[in-house]
C-alpha cells in the first residue's frame, strides 16, 4: 500500500487546494506521471506521482484546500489484490492507540485535516455492520485519531459512536453519527473559513505574503555571506556572436544558459554550494538542478528548476530555459521543477540593475547573481580597452562553507567563462 501526499513544493509553502484529478481509481500510474493539478499562491501546479501502482482510491475532493503532507490517494502495488489492501487497512487502525483530541488550526477544513497517525485508515476501512450498537461508557474505545479529532470538533463524544464490526470507530461512524444533529459547528466546518484569492490583486498580495514569509524565515535562520568578482565578458559574448551569425532571431543563443552552464561546471569543484541544509547537516546533491528566478508578468516570483545543468550543452540549455519562462508566466509548471532546486540563479541585468544580492531559498545553501553586462575599461596585456563585463555574486550559507570557499567557486565561475567553448559540450 502507498500513501501519495500532498507534497512540499518549496519553503513557501504550507497548503494547496486541490484542481482536479488527472487519474481515476483502478487507473495505473508510472513513477513520474502527472496525477493531479494543484493550486498554490504562486501557480497551478502539475504534481507527479514518484510510485509505481494502480489507484486505489482518491482521498481529496477537487475544490479542497489542504496542508502540504495530508494524504491525497491510496495505490497498491501493481499484482496486489483490492481485498487484500482492505483487509490490511482494519488491523493497523485497530492496532492504532487512541490519542487526545489535537488542536485544529481554523483555516483547515476539518474533513482535510491532517491526521497524526494511520492516515489512511478511515477513507478504506472495512465494511459498517448493520446497527451496532455503542460501547458502555467508560470502557476503553479504538478510535482512529482522523476520527477523534473529527469528533471533537462536531461536539460528539465518542463513547456515543456506535463502532465497526471490529470494534473500532472511524471517520465514516463518526460522519454517520453526526448525521441528522446538524450543529452550528457542523455548519462552521463546512464553510470555507478563508475564501479563495479570486481577482489578480487578491492573488498577487498573497503571493508576496508567502514570499515574505520564506524570505524571512531565510533571513533569520541562515547566516548570509556576500561575494562579488568582476568577470570579464569579452570571450563569451565573441563567442556567442560567432554561433548566432548563420541562426534566426528565433534561435539564437541567450547568455544566460552560458552562465548558467558555468556555474554548475563550478559547482562540480565546490559541492558544498549545491545542496540542502536540514536537520541540523548539509547534504550536498549529486544531481546539479538550478533554479532559475523569474518574473511573473502579474508581479511576484517563481524559481522552477532546469534539471541536470551540469550535463546538457548550451544550445539544449536555450531551449528548455526558453521553455521554462514560457511555461512558468503560463501556470504550468510540474511539481519536480519546484521543488527539485538544489541552488538558485537570479538575474537582474535585464532590469539594468548593476549587481544582485539575493536571499537564499531554503532549504538550500547558496545562491549565485549576476547584474547587467555593461561596457567599461579594462587592462588587458598591460594596455586599456573597454569590454563587456558582469558582476557575479554569491551568497552562501555560512554553516556550510566559508568565504575563502566562495572565493573560489567565483574564481572557478571566472576563468570558465574565458574558456566557453570548453562550456559547449554536454557533460562538459
Amino acid at each position: 500500500m502507498i500513501e501519495f501526499r500532498l507534497p512540499s513544493l518549496g519553503a513557501d509553502m504550507d497548503e494547496g487546494k486541490l484542481l482536479e484529478w488527472r487519474v481515476r481509481p483502478g487507473d495505473t500510474v508510472t513513477k513520474g506521471q502527472v496525477v493531479c493539478v494543484v493550486d498554490t499562491a504562486k501557480a497551478a501546479i502539475d504534481v507527479e506521482c514518484w510510485h509505481d501502482g494502480v489507484v486505489q482510491r482518491l482521498l481529496i475532493e477537487p475544490g479542497t484546500t489542504i496542508p502540504v503532507g495530508t494524504p491525497m490517494a491510496i495505490l497498491r502495488e501493481a499484482g496486489a489484490p483490492e481485498e487484500q489492501i482492505e483487509r490490511s487497512i482494519a488491523p493497523s487502525t485497530a492496532a492504532t492507540p487512541a490519542a487526545p483530541p489535537a488542536p485544529i488550526p481554523a483555516p483547515i477544513p476539518a474533513p482535510i485535516a491532517a491526521p497524526v497517525a494511520s492516515p489512511v485508515s478511515s477513507p478504506i476501512a472495512a465494511p459498517i455492520a448493520a446497527a451496532p450498537s455503542p460501547a458502555p461508557r467508560g470502557a476503553r474505545r479504538r478510535i482512529s485519531p482522523v476520527a477523534r479529532r473529527r469528533a471533537a470538533e462536531l461536539g460528539i463524544d465518542p463513547d456515543d459512536v456506535p463502532a465497526g464490526s471490529d470494534g473500532t470507530v472511524t471517520l465514516d461512524d463518526v460522519e454517520r453519527a453526526a448525521q441528522g444533529r446538524p450543529s452550528h459547528a457542523t455548519a462552521k466546518a463546512a464553510a470555507p473559513v478563508v475564501p479563495p484569492a479570486t481577482t489578480m490583486a487578491e492573488r498577487a498580495a498573497l503571493m508576496r505574503r508567502v514570499i515574505g514569509a520564506a524570505m524571512a524565515r531565510s533571513k533569520r535562520e541562515i547566516p548570509h555571506y556576500y561575494l562579488a568578482e568582476e568577470v570579464l565578458l569579452a570571450a563569451a559574448t565573441a563567442w556567442l556572436a560567432e554561433q548566432n551569425a548563420a541562426r534566426g532571431v528565433s534561435d539564437r543563443l541567450l547568455l544566460a544558459p552560458l552562465l548558467l552552464k558555468a556555474v554548475a561546471v563550478a559547482l562540480r569543484r565546490y559541492p558544498e554550494f549545491n545542496g540542502y541544509y536540514r536537520d541540523d547537516a548539509f547534504s550536498p546533491s549529486d544531481s546539479i538542478h538550478i533554479g532559475v528566478a523569474i518574473s511573473l508578468r502579474a508581479g511576484g516570483l517563481v524559481t522552477p528548476a532546469l534539471l541536470d545543468v551540469d550535463r546538457k550543452d548550451v544550445e539544449q540549455l536555450n531551449r528548455e530555459l526558453l521553455d521554462l519562462i514560457r511555461r512558468t508566466r503560463a501556470g504550468s509548471l510540474k511539481s519536480m521543477e519546484l521543488s527539485a532546486g538544489t541552488i538558485t540563479v537570479t538575474s537582474l541585468g535585464e532590469q539594468g540593475v548593476g549587481t544582485v544580492y539575493g536571499v537564499i531559498y531554503p532549504p538550500q545553501v547558496a545562491l549565485v547573481g549576476f547584474g547587467r553586462a555593461t561596457e567599461r575599461p579594462w587592462a588587458v596585456d598591460g594596455g586599456l580597452r573597454v569590454a563587456p563585463v558582469i558582476t557575479a555574486t554569491l551568497v552562501a550559507d555560512h554553516r556550510v562553507s566559508d568565504g575563502h570557499r566562495g572565493g573560489l567557486f567565483l574564481a572557478a565561475l571566472r576563468d570558465l567563462l574565458q574558456n566557453p567553448r570548453e562550456l559547449t559540450t554536454s557533460g562538459s
